[in-house]
């Protein structure tokens, strides 16, 4: 939902549809609800909550067993509604495909699939899912998931090649990336009130990880670089780590077993507070372990970063990097060489008029180009010419 940081894609997909005379309803898991199943209204969305026990620090399997348990309840819950004229089947996981295949065989409804990461071959790459039977399955899943879908929505321009590999062809596939949120993070005058509720050091050099911290992220390059940072006795450079995830607590350990005193971790919080956090820092950092696959992310902190008007710094060798290079708003670095990280954070710490001219680029490039108000309309003007 908005107040919430991070994915709020399908809520403002849903706004989109609902103001042109739509009705969505949206069926998704929480872990907060005491019955099994609560409905509410959000803001014209008819919401169906499902319980189903997850967290982002739980491992592969563990996850795998929670995708199962929604899509059998997310399942039976579809198979009950009336009047559906159409299925919007978003993932991660793959398994999502599920419900929407089924309401596909039994009652002749279609279904637009979306690709917010390449189910199987990222779990394939990062070692998740090893067995060899467990991985073909998956991948003719997967295959069957395209091939039934109207139409398919992918993030990044590396996700949708991903899909026509997968012998889909290439004009089933349109990509729209995530979305910025330019009335939820934008650049303003620092609050001296933020660096004090969070004792943070307003003369240093703050550089801000938010957002997931799980194994894709590769946040250990952050440590890396820290510790590089501390060796050459740099004490004017911090960064600074909201969120939370499957990596977060073995990240203080390392933290607090090195004294790396130029490592914060403030938490998780609403995306209001977010965006102050963010705003009082000067530069945003996105990583992502070094492989292929993930070079096709499409990171929700790499487009908040652009609203806030935030130079961004990334370590995938992808269309991101494309991205911020060619829009001097960013740079890239080496995701296997964070000396090259403290070289660039050394280098460009001072140098004030650079960084405030590629924050107003990448401002400039969230307002024009990737803002949700243009891209939910992208994506409902696609559900009304294909269905």
């Amino acid at each position: 939902m908005p107040s919430e940081p991070g994915g709020t894609r399908s809520y403002w997909i849903s706004q989109e549809l609902i103001s042109r005379g739509h009705t969505v309803i949206m069926v998704t898991s929480s872990q907060t609800i005491s019955r099994k199943k609560e409905i509410k209204v959000v803001d014209g969305i008819k919401v169906i909550y499902l319980k189903v026990p997850y967290d982002n620090s739980m491992g592969f399997y563990k996850r795998l067993w929670s995708f199962l348990i929604f899509i059998f309840r997310c399942s039976f819950v579809a198979l009950k509604q009336k009047e559906v004229d159409l299925v919007i089947a978003t993932s991660t996981p793959l398994t999502i495909g599920f419900p929407a295949l089924l309401l596909r065989y039994t009652k002749g409804i279609q279904y637009l699939f979306e690709v917010r990461d390449l189910w199987p071959e990222v779990p394939i790459q990062m070692g998740g899912l090893r067995s060899p039977l467990l991985k073909k399955l998956s991948v003719d899943f997967e295959r069957l998931i395209y091939k039934k879908a109207k139409h398919i929505v992918a993030l990044s321009p590396g996700m949708k090649d991903g899909v026509v590999k997968k012998e889909t062809p290439s004009q089933k596939v349109t990509m729209i990336p995530n979305m910025a949120k330019i009335d939820k993070f934008w650049a303003r005058e620092l609050n001296p009130g933020v660096f004090q509720r969070y004792n943070l050091n307003k003369n240093s050099f703050k550089i801000v990880h938010f957002g997931a911290m799980g194994l894709a992220n590769g946040l250990d390059y952050i440590i890396d670089a820290a510790t590089k940072l501390k060796k050459k006795n740099i004490k004017d450079i911090d960064f600074v780590f909201l969120g939370d995830g499957a990596v977060k607590n073995k990240l203080e350990t390392e933290t607090i077993s090195k004294a790396l005193s130029n490592i914060i971790f403030l938490g998780k919080f609403p995306m209001d507070e977010t965006s102050k956090i963010v705003n009082a820092c000067d530069v945003s950092l996105v990583t992502f372990l070094n492989l292929p696959i993930l070079a096709t992310n499409s990171p929700n902190k790499l487009f908040d970063s652009l609203s806030a008007g935030k130079p961004i710094i990334v370590n995938s060798n992808g269309w991101t990097r494309e991205m911020v290079e060619e829009n001097d708003c960013g740079f890239y670095v080496d995701a296997t060489k964070p000396e090259e990280l403290v070289e660039l954070l050394v280098q460009i710490k001072s140098q004030k008029t650079m960084l405030t001219q590629m924050g107003k680029n990448a401002r400039l490039l969230a307002e024009t180009k990737y803002d949700k108000s243009i891209l939910c309309k992208q994506f409902a003007e696609i559900i009304e010419s294909k269905f």
